[in-house]
């Protein structure tokens, strides 16, 4: 009988980390990125590829950095809520085209419309990996600092615009 309780027992731990798992929201992974200076890169620029975007060009502000692709499917869900937020002026939200044709993802923003002051171009991926980004689209919110203050993964909607990322920008702001 005793022979028994050692595979029960393992039996059972299993399926209470499993349990656990099954609650969690895979959309709140945390990051090891969280409270650490955002990775720093140079890209050309979407639009003008001649040009070139670097975080450090938004030292001193709040901001935020929407990883997307004209390929994604999640992007053209968020592209609604970013365009809004956009038009109200509450934060700069600056794009980082992700794996893409420049041509398609000019296309893509010409009929979607365009949220974001610029984007820039990661076509290898390289800066996209260096920030964690596993799908698309993801977005970090970065403080005046330049750290990496909270990342969405996924979509942004409404509900977690209102309930954790304006918040936590007008806070950032205020400091």
């Amino acid at each position: 009988m005793k022979r028994f309780l050692l595979p029960l027992g393992l039996f059972a731990v299993v399926v209470g980390f499993l349990a656990v798992g099954l609650t969690l929201n895979p959309r709140e992974v945390p990051s090891p990125f969280i409270g650490k200076p955002a990775p720093d890169f140079v890209l050309p620029q979407l639009h003008d590829p001649e040009k070139v975007f670097s975080p450090k060009d938004l030292a001193g502000q709040v901001w935020l950095l929407n990883v997307w692709a004209s390929w994604c499917s999640g992007c053209k869900e968020e592209h609604p809520v970013l365009m809004q937020l956009a038009q109200s002026g509450s934060v700069p939200v600056y794009g980082m085209d992700y794996k893409d044709q420049r041509a398609e993802a000019l296309t893509w923003l010409k009929r979607q419309g365009n949220p974001y002051p610029l984007s820039a171009m990661d076509e290898s991926g390289r800066i996209g990996i260096n920030y964690g980004v596993y799908g698309v689209p993801e977005t970090f919110v970065i403080d005046k600092k330049g750290l990496i203050r909270y990342k969405q993964i996924g979509p942004l909607d409404q509900d977690s615009l209102d309930r954790k990322v304006l918040p936590l920008v007008k806070e950032l702001q205020n400091q």
